[in-house]
């Protein structure tokens, strides 16, 4: 029987800001316990309200860093920016203090805090991406156990609701796409349902869980890399003006 782990998750990757701690056994979803975990989703930078964050839920669960044995981030897909400071902040802790750290999906993290909800239907995560597409996945939950149907995409949100069209069962969305596409695609999808507003949002304890089932991942600090299914912006931009410059 593998032995209890202190794991500290981050989640940085969309608006709202989130850290927890929790015990777990690896691989053992069942065995998850969350000791303290802090969430907000307010205007300021997540530059000025992650370090606090992380301190805080340390010093709630009464324990120090070095009480840590492993760390957890949501690598992508979201927000460059987000991503990169979460990513930032986690190799920073794991270098200081020696440390293994997980990386995991933003989407499958989300899809994991319905664990053992007895909640059965299929979980559709959506985040917005602007230029009216999302970054989104399908998972199914029989209740108890969540199943990865699909891989994460960047898709239209015209494709994803002519996908979610064909579904006979229930389908919940989450993230922060969740109410834009629920309130674009509900006419034409009598069987999609908004998640409940504490399952709905990004958030560390779904990074944990999901960190807990793919612990045979973890590896140093030096090895985490940010997860984008578009690239950024700025990229696209000069690529855009190379490309009309090569066609002058």
């Amino acid at each position: 029987m593998s032995a209890e782990n202190i794991l500290l998750a981050v989640e940085t990757s969309a608006g709202p800001v989130s850290c927890a701690i929790v015990k777990c056994k690896e691989n053992d979803l069942d065995s998850m316990q969350i000791l303290s975990e802090s969430f907000a989703s307010t205007a300021q930078p997540h530059s000025k309200t992650l370090m606090p964050m992380l301190e805080g839920v340390l010093k709630n669960a009464d324990l120090s860093p070095k009480d840590v044995t492993a760390l957890a981030v949501a690598h992508g897909p979201g927000s460059f920016t987000g991503v990169r400071i979460g990513l930032s902040a986690v190799k920073g802790f794991a270098f200081t203090n020696d440390l293994p750290c997980i990386g995991v999906s933003t989407l499958e993290a989300m899809a994991q805090m319905w664990h053992g909800n007895g909640m059965a239907g299929l979980i559709v995560p959506v985040m917005d991406a602007r230029c009216a597409q999302i970054y989104t996945a399908m998972f199914e939950s029989d209740g108890r156990q969540v199943v990865r149907l699909s891989p994460d995409e960047a898709l239209s949100q015209e494709e994803m609701k002519n996908r979610i069209k064909k579904q006979k069962n229930v389908v919940y969305l989450l993230g922060d796409g969740a109410q834009l596409c629920y309130n674009i695609w509900q006419k034409d999808c009598p069987h999609l349902r908004l998640a409940p507003a504490p399952l709905r949002w990004q958030r560390a304890s779904g990074v944990a869980a999901a960190a807990v089932l793919h612990w045979q991942q973890a590896g140093s600090g030096e090895v985490l890399t940010p997860f984008y299914l578009r690239l950024p912006q700025a990229e696209r931009e000069l690529r855009a003006r190379q490309a009309r410059a090569g066609q002058a």
